[in-house]
């Protein structure tokens, strides 16, 4: 079975993973893991943090020459931040004054702090806050990557990128070809499609850092050439379109998950709704439009997979909220932490991982995912039965 872990805190010396169930024989290219590891440090409207981390991949097994043995994968990923954190967040050296500073007693509104410290008893919420902090995705995106990986070598493309930013919509052409898209959002640094509305989504993101607010926005996956028929109807919890929300929902700051069109279906009637069927001969079945993204009974249907999700913005503002002290309770303003003005362009690749990571897992259980070659084989010979259906 596909399952992942992953551990480390924000300031601590590193970020861990292990991941199970990937094929054998796998070329896993270490270059695209840091290409993506960096990707998701970029895009405008990061704090000052992305300038101190230079994310790069330790690969410590699973992996021999580059090739995946069919063995857990272990993956680390250093912090180089550590460094001015060294005594404060040293695992193992007992609390002392002088390195129990940095203390958290002002939980900030909208974040893990408060709930988690009264939840584990902590009264220093920093025990919070290092943990449920977003730093735990650069694992994810380096999981999610390897994953990604399985599905370019079965002819699945995926990628994920930014639809909106704070309220303007710069995807009007949702496109679902994914080198279209890719090309796209390669020519700037908001990982959005319309070029028009970069500058000003740049000003709208200045002026919000100005006023010490942070932005939130939309992000859109699309996943091309994935096989029909992957999950089942037939209980609650086999059904792939649950599996992809909650693993969206799992992310830091999700507050919404779409598949397809999502929302926008609940206020048109079916008729403008349902993907109409076709058949074609040497091609098989398909549907004439993909309001439903791909799935239909929680299975995919053959159509572009499409998934989106609402990002609110970061809890931490340099003009902070209202918040009360957890030990004098007297009202004071919250705590203020380094962060981004906005981190929707990294988050889209931090969808795209667990999106990707769902899919892999989906396909692995269907398939024998001991081998790479053998699943190839067999995937290839699944897609002609469904064409001959």
């Amino acid at each position: 079975m596909l399952t992942y872990l992953t551990a480390g805190e924000s300031h601590g010396p590193e970020l861990s993973g292990i991941l199970t169930g990937i094929p054998a024989g796998l070329h896993l290219d270490i270059d695209e893991i840091n290409t993506a590891l960096s990707a998701r440090q970029g895009g405008y409207g990061r704090g000052n943090r992305q300038k101190i981390e230079h994310d790069q991949v330790i690969i410590t097994g699973g992996v021999r020459h580059g090739v995946t043995l069919g063995s857990p994968i272990a993956l680390t990923v250093k912090n180089r931040d550590h460094a001015q954190w060294s005594e404060i967040m040293n695992p193992t050296s007992p609390a002392t004054p002088e390195n129990t500073l940095r203390k958290v007693s002002r939980p900030r509104p909208g974040h893990a702090d408060l709930v988690g410290g009264m939840k584990y008893g902590h009264r220093d919420m920093r025990n919070v806050l290092e943990r449920s902090s977003a730093r735990e995705t650069a694992m994810r995106v380096a999981v999610g990557n390897i994953c990604k990986q399985v599905l370019e070598a079965l002819n699945i493309k995926i990628i994920g990128y930014v639809e909106a930013i704070g309220g303007v919509n710069a995807d009007s052409s949702q496109p679902t070809q994914v080198d279209t898209i890719v090309n796209l959002i390669e020519q700037n640094d908001l990982r959005v499609t319309d070029q028009s509305q970069i500058e000003p989504i740049h000003e709208m993101i200045d002026d919000a850092k100005r006023n010490g607010d942070t932005l939130g926005g939309v992000i859109r996956v699309v996943a091309e050439n994935v096989p029909a028929g992957l999950g089942s109807y037939v209980s609650w919890d086999t059904k792939l379109d649950a599996k992809l929300a909650a693993a969206v929902m799992g992310v830091n700051a999700m507050k919404g998950v779409e598949i397809g069109d999502g929302f926008e279906n609940a206020v048109h009637p079916g008729s403008q709704v349902m993907d109409e069927i076709d058949w074609q001969e040497g091609q098989g079945f398909s549907r004439n439009s993909d309001h439903l993204g791909g799935f239909e009974g929680g299975m995919t249907n053959g159509m572009p997979v499409i998934v989106k999700a609402a990002m609110k913005p970061i809890p931490t503002l340099y003009k902070p909220l209202q918040s009360a002290d957890i030990n004098s309770k007297e009202v004071k303003k919250a705590t203020v932490e380094r962060s981004d003005t906005t981190a929707i362009v990294p988050a889209s690749i931090v969808i795209e991982s667990v999106v990707s990571i769902e899919l892999a897992k989906a396909i692995t259980d269907t398939f024998d995912g001991s081998n790479i070659d053998r699943l190839k084989k067999q995937i290839a010979d699944y897609r002609q039965e469904l064409q001959n259906f």
